[in-house]
């Protein structure tokens, strides 16, 4: 047989998929993946069954169905401060990845080179290697993740096209704040660069941070795309709906890519996700407080176990340091190894850090934990994890 396509060669499954499959295995509790399993909101789902019951069952237009078009647009002029003023600047997308998917092929020629800020999401830097496209890494610090952007200025080459920011960030919770938005707007303007952000936690903030849209920022809109979807913040993982917001000339291509890849988002649950728009605000304080409580639970858990910990900013993911454990406690000798011991002892899954930076070695210090979970589900795991190393619950 030929042998497949070079682009495949290096695809693997993801250390997210595997530890989630070694979790199944022992029936433990899956703190790894980000699959935001809390129940879906009552007037979403009706929204749906409604129109699935209706025969909502026909391809929409590739960029999506009015309603929810205009709806966020809405959104975006008053939460993000975004200057769009036409649903020809929205695209549905099948998932915030859908949208990314849709953005890369619109932007980047194979050769080009993105700037991404690490650690970063997995997805983003194998998306963009898939097409032909090179991941350049700029380190942020821990513990508070700052951006040197000398750093950043000495990462642009010729090549370089476009600048990944993604806030509140996966995995280690940065929000970047206004201030570091507009250094880095500075520095994409006197580049000519384009900037893809991912903003699909925006509704997650602690301690009072505030969510800046780069795209709001003057002068930024018009070489921003502003990614975001509905997954994370209403429960809805494995309904696939996202979108992108910016200049029509681009979401126009984009749009045609969307035709390409997906024809359309899921028209009933298009249909559904309207309904989102419709819920009293009080939903977004109590899903913030909700998760405030939990990130207090995990995080207090895993500092009384011994891990160093850089409580989130934002999102729902803690990016905690295994190296207070090494040689007091057996079994967390690295990433990998710190995992399988947390699966094996507490039944109790994270994700191993390497899966987050470009060179594994850096990554091999942090396990991501996350606690987009049910409270009672997120409680037995802290009472599994104090109970196996020794932390008071």
């Amino acid at each position: 047989m030929k042998p497949l396509a070079a682009r495949t060669a290096a695809l693997k499954q993801s250390d997210i998929r595997a530890i989630t499959a070694l979790t199944r295995e022992v029936g433990g509790i899956n703190l790894g993946q980000g699959i935001c399993d809390m129940p879906t909101p009552a007037p979403v789902k009706e929204a749906a069954c409604r129109a699935i019951a209706g025969d909502r069952s026909t391809y929409t237009g590739y960029a999506g169905i009015r309603r929810l078009r205009e709806a966020i647009l809405h959104k975006a002029q008053t939460y993000n401060r975004l200057p769009a003023t036409s649903d020809a600047e929205v695209l549905v997308s099948a998932g915030s990845t859908g949208a990314f998917v849709t953005a890369i092929h619109a932007l980047l020629d194979p050769g080009d080179e993105v700037l991404l800020f690490e650690p970063f999401y997995g997805y983003h830097r194998n998306l963009l290697t898939l097409i032909g496209a090179c991941p350049r890494v700029v380190p942020m610090h821990a513990p508070d993740w700052r951006i040197d952007f000398d750093a950043v200025r000495a990462a642009i080459t010729p090549r370089t096209r476009a600048v990944l920011v993604c806030t509140p960030a996966n995995p280690c919770g940065k929000v970047w704040t206004r201030d570091e938005l507009a250094a880095l707007l500075a520095i994409l303007q006197e580049h000519d660069l384009y900037a893809l952000t991912d903003e699909i936690y925006e509704y997650m903030l602690y301690d009072g941070r505030e969510h800046v849209s780069l795209a709001s920022l003057p002068g930024a809109y018009e070489r921003t795309i502003t990614i975001s979807g509905f997954s994370k913040t209403y429960n809805m993982t494995g309904w696939r709906l996202g979108y992108a917001v910016g200049p029509a000339p681009l979401l126009e291509k984009m749009g045609l890519i969307n035709d390409l890849l997906y024809i359309c988002a899921p028209t009933p649950l298009q249909y559904g996700v309207t309904a989102a728009f419709e819920m009293d605000a009080a939903y977004f304080a109590e899903m913030q407080a909700a998760y405030a409580t939990k990130r207090r639970m995990l995080c207090e858990t895993l500092e009384r176990i011994g891990f160093g910990v850089s409580w989130p900013q934002g999102a729902y993911y803690v990016l905690a340091d295994v190296r207070p454990l090494r040689g007091r406690v057996p079994g967390f000798e690295d990433a990998r190894t710190a995992c399988e011991t947390l699966i094996r002892r507490a039944h109790v899954a994270a994700v191993p850090g390497p899966s987050f930076f470009q060179h594994p070695e850096d990554g091999e210090p942090y396990l991501r934990f996350c606690f987009a979970k049910e409270q009672p589900v997120l409680e037995q795991a802290c009472r599994q994890l104090s109970e196996a190393f020794g932390g008071r619950a």
